[in-house]
């Protein structure tokens, strides 16, 4: 058993606060986006920014990405709730910057988006989420927080096929490395 095995891992005040920074910055960039929608735009009013390559058209969506689920909002606020208290209780273990910033930029995302299924029109648990950034080519319109949720994941993704885990460090799959010197054991037997 080695000595960091052996003693409690200390926990990481530095990569929570991390965490909670960028968690904090992704909330208050989607609702802070999402208010100025609401103030200057008409439900499904659209105003080109950089053309038609990118517009912004105010949308509630009752559902998912691509308004998937619609009717079924309550099923994505339980989710987005249980998301939220995983990665508060995994940011103990917590010892990675990588790790903090794509659990903070999940945290923030998720966050944002329950925010407005738990106070946005028709009411909580069952509240629509405002949607308006619209690219030109793609068939969704989506938010900061979907950004940020999209992002997280290909950061997660990354993080997890370089084996980097929670803790910082790069982990070896021990069974890869049993496999790897099976066929050469076989091969002095024969």
């Amino acid at each position: 058993m080695s000595k960091q095995s052996a003693s409690p891992a200390r926990i990481s005040w530095r990569h929570i606060l991390l965490l909670a920074g960028v968690a904090a910055l992704g909330w208050t960039a989607d609702f802070l986006s999402k208010e100025w929608i609401l103030a200057n735009f008409a439900e499904r009013e659209s105003r080109e920014v950089l053309g038609e390559a990118l517009q912004f058209t105010f949308v509630r969506n009752p559902g998912a990405a691509f308004s998937f689920a619609s009717g079924m909002t309550w099923i994505f606020t339980i989710l987005a709730v249980a998301v939220t208290i995983g990665i508060i209780i995994t940011a103990r273990k917590l010892h990675s910057v990588g790790w903090a910033l794509v659990l903070g930029g999940l945290l923030g995302g998720v966050t944002g988006n329950l925010y407005d299924r738990l106070t946005r029109w028709p009411g909580a648990f069952e509240g629509h989420v405002i949607d308006f950034i619209h690219v030109w080519g793609f068939p969704a319109i989506f938010n900061i927080a979907d950004i940020c949720i999209v992002v997280s994941m290909c950061g997660l993704v990354l993080l997890v096929l370089l084996n980097i885990g929670i803790d910082g460090q790069r982990h070896t799959d021990e069974s890869e490395a049993d496999e790897a010197e099976t066929p050469a054991d076989t091969a002095e037997a024969s």
